[in-house]
């Protein structure tokens, strides 16, 4: 099945072109059923998407994918799951199930569908409490909606953090539009995951999926969107996850210093304090081409384990683990500082379901 851009998912308006909007790989076989025999002292995948059951009624019941049949990521399993899981060494999923903003722009989409994605997310934890957490959704465009979503998934679903995507409607997350959510997760000392799409002004390049570079290009914006609007400085206690690598942030960090120098830009004194509030996750992959610059520029501190998984196929997730194992940039204790540490302590909730 081809890639499905933005654009397109935008036309469409619906589940299905919002989650093949990211890159689509064959789904494992197996039934829903599964167990929790691994031991938790492994890698936690902060990058790692779900669609479970409910989750997959609810888009029937709209209509956007067929009951049977459809695009290969509608047959997600938890045992495949879990199986891929336990053959990279990988303790627990922080799951999320990203869609398009705009897809909710509708109210009452916005209602059923975040309601959906978060409820069947947090059922996925509850069962299986030592493999899994989640990120829930929130609708980014309907501002008053989306921090009663955000409270109810803190305060009754027990969420881990919060996705939010890079942009909405042509807005990145500096935008003021975002300052009441911010605020809130701010004073809930939250972690927000951030995942991207394909910026809506992008121009196709025929033959290259966007998901190749679009995506690393929106994650970019939106970093430099909150540098530049001071919303790191305002709202120090949240903790954002920069997906795939921080996109191109970190290597073109001496740009963005002498954006302060010679364009109106931050001051440039800000800019490398700024690159250490983010976190960032290996799913680009990052090994072994980025590693040396990512580390350089942030630290193994500031670095998570991700996957990508099941955009990623369970033989890439395999590949881009074995890299990560095997990486010359890599000494033990970075290896568990971003496969485990990291992620312990950027998440309390799951840190205390499965211990340190």
């Amino acid at each position: 099945m081809p890639e499905i851009s933005r654009r397109r998912a935008l036309q469409v308006s619906g589940l299905t072109a919002a989650m093949a909007a990211v890159p689509v790989a064959a789904a494992p076989a197996g039934g829903a059923a599964a167990s929790d025999r691994r031991p938790t002292r492994g890698k936690i995948d902060t990058h790692h998407h779900a669609l479970p059951p409910k989750m997959r009624e609810w888009a029937i019941e709209e209509g956007l994918i067929p009951p049977t049949g459809g695009p290969r990521w509608a047959q997600w399993t938890l045992k495949g799951t879990l199986r891929t899981m336990d053959a990279n060494g990988i303790a627990v999923g922080v799951a999320s199930a990203p869609v398009p903003p705009e897809v909710f722009e509708n109210r009452q989409v916005a209602v059923r569908g975040v309601r959906a994605c978060n409820e069947s997310l947090a059922e996925l934890a509850r069962e299986h409490p030592t493999r899994f957490g989640f990120f829930a959704n929130v609708a980014m465009l309907h501002t008053d909606l989306a921090l009663e979503q955000l409270a109810h998934a803190f305060d009754d679903l027990g969420a881990d953090g919060i996705l939010l995507n890079t942009s909405a409607a042509g807005l990145y997350l500096g935008d003021r539009r975002f300052e009441p959510l911010f605020a809130e997760l701010d004073r809930r000392r939250a972690t927000v995951f951030t995942h991207p799409f394909a910026p809506q002004d992008a121009a196709e390049v025929p033959g290259v999926g966007d998901w190749v570079a679009d995506f690393l290009h929106d994650t970019t914006r939106t970093a430099l969107s909150l540098i530049s609007a001071g919303t790191l400085e305002r709202y120090p206690r949240v903790s954002i996850i920069l997906s795939h690598g921080g996109g191109f942030l970190p290597y073109m960090a001496g740009r963005a210093e002498r954006w302060g120098r010679e364009d109106d830009g931050p001051d440039p004194a800000k800019i490398r304090p700024a690159l250490r509030r983010f976190h960032y996750d290996t799913a680009l992959p990052t090994s072994p081409y980025a590693t040396p610059t990512l580390l350089g520029a942030v630290g193994a501190e500031r670095v998570l384990f991700g996957t990508d998984w099941p955009a990623n196929s369970a033989k890439e997730v395999g590949l881009n683990t074995v890299a990560f194992n095997r990486d010359p940039n890599l000494d033990p204790r970075a290896l568990r500082t971003i496969g485990r540490s990291n992620a312990l302590r950027l998440l309390p909730r799951l840190a205390e379901r499965v211990g340190g």
